[in-house]
Parts: structure tokens; C-alpha cells; sequence
């Protein structure tokens, strides 16, 4: 995938993960949840809160300036040669 492509397809993931996580959190504190539903509802809510903190460590961790400063370290190719 092109650069562009893939920051915008990062930061689409991320925002879809981040939406369910607060959906859920919602559905959680205001909505009843069948005694059969229960466990695979902790299931997913885990899944979420791990996707979520690692979406959050990343934008706001060190990964981040790391890529920033591999990016500064290696430009892209402009294609052209001298």
C-alpha cells in the first residue's frame, strides 16, 4: 500500500475501534444484558479494551515518534536520480 493509503486506512481502524469500545461501554452502563450473553460480552469488551489501549500507546507512546523519526531518518525516493 502507498503511505497515504495506509495512514488513512490506520487511522479508519483505529476510529472504528475506538467508536465500538465507547458503544459498548455505553450499552454496558444503560442497557440489561441476557444472563446468556454475558460471556461472550466479556469477551468482546476485552478484545476492545486491549484494540483500544493499543491504538491510545501508539498515537500517544513512543511508537509514534519513533515511525516519525525512522520517516525523517529515510525520506521517500522523489524518483529522481542525479
Amino acid at each position: 500500500m502507498k503511505k497515504g493509503v495506509r495512514d488513512i486506512f490506520m487511522i479508519c481502524l483505529g476510529a472504528v475501534i475506538v467508536v465500538g469500545f465507547f458503544m459498548l461501554m455505553y450499552f454496558l452502563v444503560y442497557i440489561a444484558i441476557p444472563e446468556t450473553n454475558k460471556q461472550i460480552l466479556n469477551l468482546v469488551i476485552g478484545a476492545l479494551i486491549a484494540s483500544f489501549s493499543t491504538i491510545v500507546n501508539f498515537y500517544f507512546g513512543s511508537s509514534k515518534g519513533s515511525q516519525d523519526k525512522s520517516e525523517m531518518m529515510n525520506p521517500p525516493e522523489t524518483g529522481v536520480k542525479q
